[in-house]
């Protein structure tokens, strides 16, 4: 059994040991550096966005008009890892069954259309172009190929339809 004597004198010390107090600083010396670091990182970015010309040209449909859109321009997301999936033909609108709310146009018939979604692109800015789309394919009731677009490049525009598509009769809907 340990001696009392030694047991009170351990409870004696403090547990805890008192830190000295932080060295005070000039606070302007503080706000310089961080306004220092700040200043930097704006510099670098633009400096960086200037030198690289932007990403690649891409543009965001917000940027975009119907009439002001010309072959080789690509809208919507730079991501390519987003939207690995990619396929072109003529956008002309409509989906099918309440999947999609356009179409492309392929060679080959109805059986080859692309049923489209975006939550990124406007693509009623597209109708009627021939276009090369990116975006993920999704699984669908009804339509053959439904995908959602990330980014659209245009191939020519007023493009010619491969095939005139059948409009239903009212008896048919």
């Amino acid at each position: 059994m340990p001696e009392p004597v030694k047991i009170a004198s351990e409870l004696a010390r403090p547990l805890v040991k008192k830190l000295d107090p932080p060295k005070k600083g000039s606070p302007m010396k503080t706000v310089f550096i961080v306004l220092a670091v700040v200043l930097v990182g704006i510099g670098s970015g633009y400096g960086l966005n200037t030198l690289t010309g932007g990403i690649s040209g891409i543009k965001s449909s917000t940027q975009v008009t119907p009439g002001g859109i010309k072959v080789g321009d690509v809208i919507g997301s730079p991501d390519e890892k987003s939207f690995p999936d990619q396929v072109e033909g003529v956008l002309v609108p409509g989906g099918i069954e309440s999947e999609g709310s356009y179409h492309l146009l392929r060679p080959g018939g109805p059986s080859q259309n692309v049923y489209l979604t975006s939550s990124v692109v406007d693509l009623n800015l597209f109708v009627d172009h021939k276009v090369q789309i990116w975006g993920e394919s999704f699984a669908a009731q009804k339509a053959g190929w439904l995908m959602d677009v990330g980014r659209v490049k245009i191939l020519e525009l007023n493009a010619p339809k491969p095939f005139e598509e059948e409009t239903p009769t009212p008896s048919e809907e």
